[in-house]
């Protein structure tokens, strides 16, 4: 059968340069950069344009292409995902450590309350101790004698400081008297003051001495 004047086998119009080829006639350029029969790499003029990325066409050639994928950026994507994971672990530790504080905190103010809450009982058993009411061995002076002890499981310590040099941020001087004693020295506690833990409940009512004229 005759072939049709159009149709020519890819061979016969194949031109790499376009040198050669018949007016009109279709040109094909070979973009390729591995010649398919000798298997080296070409040289491309530099009017040959190339659509393969640089690292198509080094694996193309057979060159090692194992580097390290990088974002656009450059940055390593491990690398950020590392300091996205520290990160985060970072903010988990600090909102636990928020957390915890809040909840000491929280059980602090709950046991200060219900500490001043039973402050005037406690100065109740002291004056009925004072007064001899509280006769050692008998069920109130037993019943005294756990509530006072459960409250210093708790934090909670007396503040009497007869003797002492006062203290405004600690005491609370209701009268001063003079006194033999170097002034400003309390001589005498009317209420006992509280501690619970580091917090002041109630500072001691006290009597200070004063400097004779």
């Amino acid at each position: 059968m005759a072939k049709d004047k159009g149709d020519k086998h890819p061979d016969e119009s194949f031109d790499p340069a376009g040198e050669g080829a018949a007016e009109g006639e279709p040109v094909v350029r070979d973009k390729r950069r591995i010649d398919p029969e000798t298997g080296d790499v070409r040289d491309l003029d530099e009017t040959t344009e190339v659509d393969l990325d640089d690292e198509l066409q080094r694996l193309l050639a057979g060159e090692d292409v194992t580097e390290q994928v990088t974002d656009a950026s450059g940055s390593d994507p491990g690398s950020e995902h590392l300091a996205d994971l520290k990160r985060v672990t970072a903010e988990y530790a600090n909102y636990r450590k928020r957390v915890e504080r809040d909840r000491s905190v929280a059980r602090e103010l709950a046991l200060a309350e219900m500490a001043l809450s039973l402050l005037p009982v406690l100065d109740d058993l002291d004056l009925a101790e004072a007064h001899g009411d509280l006769p050692e061995g008998s069920p109130v002076a037993l019943v005294a004698q756990k509530l006072r002890a459960t409250m210093e499981r708790h934090g909670l310590t007396r503040v009497s400081p007869a003797g002492e040099r006062f203290d405004p941020m600690q005491h609370e001087a209701i009268a001063h008297i003079a006194s033999d004693v170097d002034p400003d020295t309390i001589v005498d506690v009317a209420v006992v003051g509280y501690h619970l833990g580091d917090r002041l409940l109630r500072p001691a009512k006290v009597v200070v001495s004063a400097a004779k004229e």
